[in-house]
């Protein structure tokens, strides 16, 4: 069955003088702010589309390796990831570099980076994002 993850924004004013807040509809789990100094300066508290980029690839790739990797028979105890969204005023998103470090029994360095390398190609996310460079960095705990 297919499923809809739904989120709103509301903005006001100008691009680089206004502000708005994005509300995460389908969980409910609140509201953040946003504007554009924190999406192209310091984040001062606020989020960006990169961050929230961010946090939807490294979850999905992390889902995408777990079900790799417990498919293959060697299930991991934890895995941590981390998505790091590089955005250039102007040019937009640059690049995507995950780095993800796993405990998994039973299972080499090479087994691990291959299986890695897999989750990032074929992750839901990886493949709406495939107009842009996603780099690996993949080792075990």
């Amino acid at each position: 069955m297919a499923t809809t993850r739904s989120a709103h924004t509301v903005w006001e004013g100008s691009l680089t003088e206004g502000s708005g807040t994005v509300t995460f509809d389908s969980s409910g789990i609140g509201q953040q702010a946003v504007s554009w100094p924190s999406r192209a300066e310091e984040a001062n508290g606020k989020t960006s589309p990169e961050e929230l980029i961010a946090a939807a690839h490294s979850s999905c790739f992390s889902m995408a390796l777990s079900h790799g990797l417990t498919g293959a028979g060697t299930p991991p105890t934890k895995l941590f990831t981390s998505a790091d969204v590089t955005f250039q005023p102007g040019t937009g998103i640059t690049g995507i570099h995950l780095t993800v470090e796993g405990e998994v029994p039973g299972l080499d360095e090479a087994a691990f980076t291959a299986a890695a390398e897999n989750a990032k190609a074929n992750c839901p996310v990886s493949q709406a994002l495939t107009g842009t460079t996603i780099t690996l960095s993949a080792k075990l705990a």
